[in-house]
């Protein structure tokens, strides 16, 4: 791989676009790989993604916008997927078999493969056989509004490749993107898979008219629960605190961006998850991930009231009142 390679985003949500804006300021070449046609010749014709941060002005004319996936893996060497966990796999299915051969995967997901029970990572090391070495992490308290806005930002960049991160992190660089590399991609990946979960439970909270007060020792406790669960599925030394881990937690948990956040509080004014799914125009990753992070949490038998809580009112249908009114008796 060379210092600056040719780089293709898939996805064409509102993280993905986001994603393409900084990369494309940058780079000579980006792909970008949405299902939409309609959406795609929108975009050449107007410079912005009609569905998604539709103020953002593109600069299309280094961006190879395409539906044909198979033709932007060609081109590119290093694939960047910004889709939704839940989207994953039906996106992959028209590629051919042997086209990631030899590709570096970053993943930007933030989120755990439904019915593979594995986050981004590892679904491309057990089905597609990328090596470890090949993969990264794009983590961080990073929302895709306010890099639209070019408000200042800080995201992560993990991998056990150290040149991996680093040149993904001097990609992803801009005046207003602050860069780290880690070579936690565990750790980093399932807490941006867990904070979704928090999020969801802060925003029932705030839903049901729970204050400030409440909210910071909801949260406290959430970064308790993060610390216990990533030590247990992968316990190698790290800084909880970091802006990786606790920022990513804070930013979803507390902004009038965060989409998670936004569906727990639809949750805790009465709508039933399915209503609320459907209002939304985006996917909430914390719904999906509170049912499999349950399936690990007892496989591990961790001690995770909070994200419990989450679990039970999402898909054992329980009251949201009553459930959050038992979790502030357990909570500290």
């Amino acid at each position: 791989m060379g210092a600056f390679p040719k780089v293709a985003v898939i996805g064409g949500g509102s993280w993905a676009t986001a994603l393409v804006k900084v990369l494309s300021e940058n780079l000579d070449y980006v792909g970008w790989w949405m299902r939409s046609e309609e959406s795609v010749l929108y975009i050449k014709r107007y410079h912005n993604n009609p569905r998604y941060l539709p103020g953002l002005e593109l600069a299309t004319e280094n961006i190879d916008l395409s539906t044909d996936l198979n033709h932007l893996v060609e081109e590119a060497e290093l694939l960047l997927f910004a889709i939704p966990s839940a989207f994953l796999k039906d996106a992959l299915l028209g590629l051919n078999p042997d086209a990631l051969e030899g590709k570096f995967i970053a993943s930007a997901i933030k989120g755990i493969v439904p019915d593979e029970r594995l986050i981004v990572g590892e679904f491309f090391l057990t089905h597609y056989r990328i090596p470890e070495d090949q993969i990264a992490v794009i983590t961080g308290p990073c929302h895709a509004e306010e890099v639209a806005l070019e408000r200042l930002s800080y995201l992560t960049i993990a991998s056990t490749n150290p040149a991996l991160a680093r040149h993904l992190a001097e990609m992803l660089k801009r005046p207003y993107i602050k860069t780290l590399v880690s070579d936690d991609i565990y750790g980093t990946e399932y807490s941006a898979v867990l904070k979704n979960i928090y999020a969801v439970a802060a925003g029932i909270c705030h839903g049901l008219g729970y204050g400030d007060n409440f909210q910071a020792v909801l949260v406290s406790s959430a970064v308790r629960e993060i610390k216990r669960f990533i030590k247990s599925v992968h316990p190698i030394k790290r800084n909880i605190l970091g802006s990786a881990y606790l920022g990513d937690l804070l930013v979803t948990a507390y902004s009038q961006f965060s989409r998670n956040r936004l569906f727990g509080t639809m949750i805790g004014k009465g709508y039933s998850v399915r209503s609320a799914q459907l209002e939304m125009n985006m996917i909430a990753e914390g719904y999906y991930a509170a049912r499999l992070v349950e399936e690990i949490r007892r496989e591990h038998e961790i001690k995770m009231p909070v994200a419990q809580a989450v679990y039970r009112v999402l898909f054992e249908g329980r009251s949201p009142k009553k459930e959050m009114a038992k979790l502030s008796t357990k909570l500290h």
